[in-house]
């Protein structure tokens, strides 16, 4: 039997999303968080004294050159995925990078080349497709609890105010509620349904600077309906319906899901809770481990295919903007 091999981890950025990875790295058995990078020295310094963190590096790349790590975790605004992914590939490092991966399927595609190129492991960090409550949802559809799927609706949106120049409205930083909640709903659909977009309708609304902050797609897949949105105007109700011709499945908060249920009619038949510690991105930290451990250079749950799909259907949605 192959011994498990604790991996050491890079952390790329001090944002809210690392603050909460590095939190949940602590319910990690098989990795440990080692250096962590900022475009500061002291935004660094003190997200390693936070975290409990022996190095700390203001060069990316002074990161990505450390032997000692293994692995690294990438939590950059959506533009800066590219070419800090590129840069951590080149120098050998497998890596877990924030959604969306990059924001369009060529820059993916250059990435998915280079780290087979490098027989290193790459893997969009889509944390949802890890979490307990949405393992119980597909072990329920693979028992045929639920029949043949018909309709899969989520959605997923909070008030976000208008800024101008903040992440979330700036057009060159890739801002607008597609590509940073709208990948939720859109993962979510491929998780239970697999394939392309087909009769595909989008209705958006922007905000200045032609930036959508509402989008709402209605489309088939595989003979299965999609009713997803997304929207910075208001918080939605964040939840996703599974629903076929004997039953459905509602996963609320699905995003980062701590339960779902199973009902037939009007009556739930079963309930499941994770009452796991942690905000659930240790089931994603992992799995990765284990993909590296076994030498793999895909997730079986989270490969490449599924990432470049996702690019390719954001794609399909904003060419109707």
């Amino acid at each position: 039997m192959t011994e498990t091999k604790i991996l050491k981890w890079g952390i790329v950025s001090t944002g809210r999303i690392a603050d909460k990875f590095c939190h949940d790295m602590a319910y990690v058995k098989n990795g440990t968080v080692a250096a962590v990078a900022a475009r500061s020295l002291k935004d660094a310094s003190d997200f390693a004294a936070k975290h409990n963190i022996h190095k700390a590096y203001q060069s990316y790349q002074s990161l990505f050159d450390d032997k000692d790590l293994d692995i690294i975790y990438i939590a950059t605004p959506h533009t800066f995925h590219f070419k800090n992914v590129y840069d951590a590939l080149s120098a050998g490092k497998h890596v877990l990078c924030e959604k969306p991966i990059t924001i369009s399927s060529q820059e993916f595609s250059v990435l998915a080349a280079l780290a087979k190129q490098n027989n290193v492991l790459l893997m969009e960090a889509m944390w949802t497709y890890f979490l307990p409550s949405l393992l119980k949802a597909k072990e329920w559809v693979a028992q045929g609890r639920i029949g043949t799927i018909k309709h899969i609706k989520a959605d997923f949106g909070y008030l976000v105010p208008y800024e101008p120049e903040g992440r979330m409205y700036n057009p060159d930083l890739a801002g607008g509620c597609l590509f940073d909640m709208g990948i939720y709903p859109l993962a979510l659909a491929q998780y239970f349904n697999a394939g392309p977009l087909n009769d595909v309708v989008v209705k958006t609304q922007f905000a200045p600077r032609k930036v959508e902050k509402d989008v709402a797609l209605l489309a088939s897949s595989n003979g299965v309906t999609l009713s997803l949105a997304s929207s910075f105007q208001c918080r939605m109700q964040n939840a996703a319906l599974i629903i076929g011709d004997q039953g459905y499945i509602k996963i609320p908060n699905f995003w980062r899901a701590k339960s779902c249920g199973l009902y037939q009619l009007d009556e739930k038949v079963a309930d499941f809770k994770d009452n796991s510690p942690g905000s659930g991105l240790h089931f994603e930290a992992t799995a990765v481990g284990v993909a590296i451990n076994n030498n793999q250079l895909e997730h079986p749950d989270m490969p490449h295919s599924v990432s470049l799909r996702l690019q390719q259907q954001l794609e399909t949605i904003r060419a109707s903007f």
